[in-house]
């Protein structure tokens, strides 16, 4: 784990909210100059804090109708089973995030398919096929209520950065 400034998660907050703002539109934002944010983002992405540049899409504008939460469990829960298992599941696109958890289940995914159909057909023609799995529990999604990729970060107290009038707190 990275030990964050208030710079450095306010940088992180100002990325989560709008990647595509300029390097100067941030530094404004977190009262820095220019130069030495573009420096700490550059620092962020090398110590592996910023894995990757994204872009948010509405799952329903590109024929995504349906989430499913999939609860699954396997036997036997060697490490060759657990391990052909995930490396099956982080290939396969629909599943777009999958935890090993405690519970009822072993892991947990979130399943994005067209509709009903297409999710037995990844049902008999994937899930079924995983090593290991002897039960899925789904259940399907019927309102997104919350669904976001940021994280909930928390800036150190400390003065409110420059240039920040007439924005948020953060």
């Amino acid at each position: 784990m990275h030990e964050l400034d208030r710079r450095d998660a306010l940088i992180l907050t100002e990325l989560q909210r709008d990647s595509r703002q300029s390097i100067a539109q941030i530094a404004e934002r977190t009262g820095l100059s220019t130069t030495p944010c573009w420096k700490r983002l550059r620092e962020l992405e090398a110590r592996g804090v910023i894995t990757a540049y994204t872009a948010l899409v509405d799952r329903e504008q590109v024929g995504l109708g349906l989430c499913v939460i999939a609860e699954v469990n396997l036997s036997p829960h060697t490490e060759d089973t657990v391990q052909r298992f995930e490396r099956e599941v982080a290939a396969c696109p629909p599943i777009v995030s999958c935890y090993s958890t405690t519970g009822q289940s072993d892991y947990v995914m979130r399943v994005l398919v067209r509709d009903i159909k297409a999710y037995d057909r990844f049902l008999h023609d994937t899930v079924f096929k995983l090593p290991g799995v002897t039960h899925v529990r789904s259940s399907m999604v019927l309102r997104e209520v919350k669904a976001q990729g940021r994280l909930p970060i928390e800036v150190p107290a400390g003065h409110a950065p420059s240039g920040s009038a007439g924005h948020p707190p953060v």
